[in-house]
């Protein structure tokens, strides 16, 4: 199953409600600092409501950190992207893959897309908005992967 991964993170109700869909899914959470928030960030928890004792949830203190846990664990490191290479629908997804998302204001840094095996994205039909949401985006992502892998 393809995991989620959220670098720097900034809003609770997004990384709550990402929470509670990788708990639908049983997808592991990576959540790479720093925060925006503290993990008992009681928006947080709410947007996750009851779902957190079933999270698979990973902090990593910081990008470096992430980096060598993915290498150790293997994979390709797909990182999501206004500027993606890849549409999401068109892309052939593995079990193995770490779906990659930055934070609601920055995204990721350009440094780590570079070292992304690959970078996708989500099309957006009017060019005068560049991006959905980063719970719906991780949900879109997520949900297309599980469904070419067979998973739904």
């Amino acid at each position: 199953m393809p995991q989620v991964v959220l670098v720097n993170p900034l809003i609770p109700p997004n990384t709550g409600n990402i929470a509670r869909t990788c708990a639908a899914r049983s997808t592991e959470l990576h959540l790479v600092g720093p925060l925006g928030f503290e993990l008992s960030n009681r928006y947080l928890k709410r947007a996750g409501l009851d779902y957190w004792p079933h999270v698979k949830l990973h902090y990593h203190e910081s990008l470096d950190i992430f980096q060598d846990v993915y290498h150790k664990r293997g994979g390709r490191c797909l990182g999501f992207s206004v500027r993606g290479n890849y549409s999401y629908t068109k892309f052939a997804y593995k079990e193995s893959d770490w779906l990659v998302f930055g934070s609601e204001t920055d995204g990721l840094p350009k440094s780590f897309l570079e070292k992304c095996d690959y970078t996708l994205t989500i099309p957006m039909k009017d060019p005068q908005i560049r991006s959905l949401n980063l719970s719906v985006s991780v949900a879109v992502a997520l949900f297309e992967s599980c469904r070419q892998l067979g998973y739904l």
